[in-house]
This record gives structure tokens, sequence and C-alpha cells, in this order.
């Protein structure tokens, strides 16, 4: 049984490789798997897959991304120009959104 990851990088997330192969690498969270405890990143922890030709599609080296630990990765904020972590706020009329735990920007609109 594989415990869940409670994460708060969503999808379409601007993040930060802080760890690895990849350090410094920038790129947009394609897939979020809380079950794994694992991101996918565009561009980012690049693989090459060997795939067997079939009637329907040609074989050869395929280039795609490997999932990334969700600890290897920051959330991106545009205000600060770096890697953040990010924190919970209620909002007067009971939302809640997340925010830049460095300079308090609201990232939820």
């Amino acid at each position: 049984m594989t415990a869940t990851v409670n994460t708060r990088i969503r999808r379409d997330d601007e993040v930060i490789v802080i760890a690895g192969r990849d350090k410094g690498a920038r790129g947009k969270v394609i897939r979020v798997m809380p079950q794994d405890g694992s991101v996918l990143v565009a561009k980012a922890n690049m693989i090459k897959r060997h795939t067997r030709q079939t009637q329907n599609s040609a074989g050869g080296i395929i280039e795609k991304e490997a999932p990334l630990a969700i600890s290897n990765v920051q959330y991106f904020c545009a205000k600060c120009k770096t890697g953040v972590r990010l924190g919970v706020k209620t909002l007067e009329d009971g939302r809640k959104v997340r925010t830049c735990r460095k300079c308090g920007e609201v990232l939820d609109r």
C-alpha cells in the first residue's frame, strides 16, 4: 500500500527543479501524481524510450518526460523570481487561496 502525498503544487503551475540531474530547470507541471509522490514537468528529466514498431506507429527512440519526486520541485514565484514554499490563507469571503511564503502574493484568483 502506497501513501498519498498531500501537495500544494497543481497542474499548469510553473515550477523549478531544486535537486537532481536537472537542477535549476524551470517548466510547467504536466501532471501531478499524489499516489506516487511525483510530478511530470515539461522539458525536465527527459529520458529516451525505445519503442517497437507496430502496424499503427513507427518504432524508434522517443524522448519523453519522466516523473520527478514532488520534494525535488518548488513553485516558481514570478514576483520573487525564485523557487518558494507555498502557504494557504483564508480570504474574507471564506475562499482558501495559495500564497507565496516569501512575498505574501496571492497565487489563486
